[in-house]
């Protein structure tokens, strides 16, 4: 390991999260990035979640030296013809109302528009998301943030209240046959909401499968009764698919599966396959209140277009190669695998997700449920010794959870080969610990 790059690193660099890998990384291409020894290592977390095609794919190598030397970057009013091609484009893939789109850069961006809509469009100005939710770090975002980073920063914005996050492996609503009762949960929340509001609920904003959250899926039917919650406080239903929109859940959008139409959709890692693109799509009638009210969000790089051509060019292939289809297919054989380690590990406790985003949680017994964070950062090391890249969420009260959301075009040898790797670690880490308990 180079010494003096991370002296460096801490002089000159601000910190801004968890410690960094402790690889210096000097290249990538497809499933695979290489440290400055030129060790290549599987990445199952698709850069930030976010390079669906992989490293360097040659179309978006293509679009964007093409894109950088022809026209990449306009004054923020002016527009272009990739802008318009990746509106079409994307109102093609969506079902109405949903068709005008406004193309900005990450997804924080986005759902700070996005939640600025919806104020302008009710006239009011409380925003509710999950209390494991993760939407962004700029101010509006980051107040619907509550999984992590509240503290220390002042006020955030008023009127951000929280739900509970139906996470049916740890929560504590319950049927009488012990099975979990989603509705019971959903209901008190939205009661301890109407409690807590001023009158002015505005809007929910949450994500179809929550990543930073854990991987919490919405059960089946959840998405459904949340939207007729809203519609029936006049809230707007703003859909947060960052990280499950264009396929990786094996539909090309998530909600696809519950057949519920948000009033916003926002869409960015995904979008842009690992460059910053970012969307937020809403029906012609909220676009219209908005304009009429004055809706201002001129940024520096909204309808640029290299951001456009790029997010075209991630389209294109998506089709071409058919990687939604293939998404659905490898992400039955992962969560095969998947449920498999539950089966045969004790600390394995749950396996949950869908497509090419899902996660396990570590606990120290599938009794207990005690969550096992040193568990975790230790398979998690252990992976990266043996040439696999995985991200482990720690959240309190749940135990360490892999993320995993390899990108679409990994191969199935590949695939399998991080999970066996996973396996390895996991099965390593656990003999070493029974060996230093003996």
């Amino acid at each position: 390991m180079d010494t003096t790059f991370w002296d460096d690193a801490e002089r000159l660099l601000i910190r801004y999260g968890p410690s960094f890998t402790p690889r210096v990384i000097e290249r990538a291409s497809g499933a695979y990035v290489y440290d400055s020894d030129g060790t290549p290592i599987l990445d199952f977390t698709s850069g930030q979640m976010s390079s669906i095609l992989g490293h360097a794919h040659p179309d978006i190598v293509s679009t964007v030296s093409s894109a950088v030397a022809s026209l990449d970057h306009l004054f923020s009013g002016m527009l272009s013809a990739p802008v318009l091609g990746l509106a079409r484009r994307l109102a093609g893939t969506l079902p109405a109302p949903l068709g005008k789109t406004m193309l900005l850069s990450t997804g924080a961006e986005a759902n700070e528009a996005a939640i600025k809509m919806a104020k302008l469009r009710t006239g009011r100005y409380e925003i509710v998301s999950f209390d494991r939710s993760w939407h962004g770090m700029t101010q509006g975002a980051a107040s619907a943030t509550f999984s992590a980073g509240r503290r220390g920063y002042g006020p955030p914005t008023p009127g951000n209240l929280a739900l509970p996050t139906p996470n049916a492996y740890r929560s504590p609503f319950r049927s009488p046959d012990g099975s979990y009762d989603w509705e019971a949960e959903l209901a008190y929340g939205f009661a301890l909401v109407d409690q807590q509001s001023a009158g002015s609920l505005a809007a929910c904003v949450v994500e179809p499968i929550l990543s930073s959250g854990g991987i919490i899926e919405l059960p089946l039917g959840y998405l459904r009764r949340l939207k007729e919650m809203c519609e029936e406080r006049g809230m707007l239903l703003i859909l947060d698919e960052a990280q499950t929109g264009l396929g990786r859940t094996g539909d090309m959008y998530a909600f696809e599966r519950d057949g519920v139409v948000p009033d916003i959709l926002t869409l960015s890692k995904t979008l842009g396959a690992g460059l910053p693109v970012a969307a937020v799509v809403t029906s012609a009638e909220i676009e219209e209140v908005c304009h009429d009210r004055g809706f201002l969000f001129y940024t520096t790089h909204v309808s640029d277009p290299l951001a456009a051509a790029v997010g075209l060019t991630v389209l294109d292939v998506i089709e071409r190669e058919r990687l939604v289809a293939r998404a659905a297919t490898l992400g039955e054989q992962l969560t095969g695998r998947l449920e498999s380690l539950r089966e045969r590990y004790d600390v394995v406790g749950d396996v949950r997700g869908r497509g090419l985003l899902q996660g396990i949680e570590l606990v120290r017994d599938k009794r207990s449920k005690t969550p096992a964070d040193a568990l975790g950062n230790a398979v998690t090391s252990a992976c990266l010794d043996r040439g696999l890249h995985m991200n482990i969420v720690q959240l309190p009260g749940m135990g360490g959870i892999f993320r995993i959301a390899p990108p679409l075009t990994i191969s199935e040898d590949d695939l399998h080969a991080g999970l066996d790797i996973l396996e390895a670690s996991l099965r390593a880490v656990l003999d070493a610990q029974s060996l230093a308990s003996a």
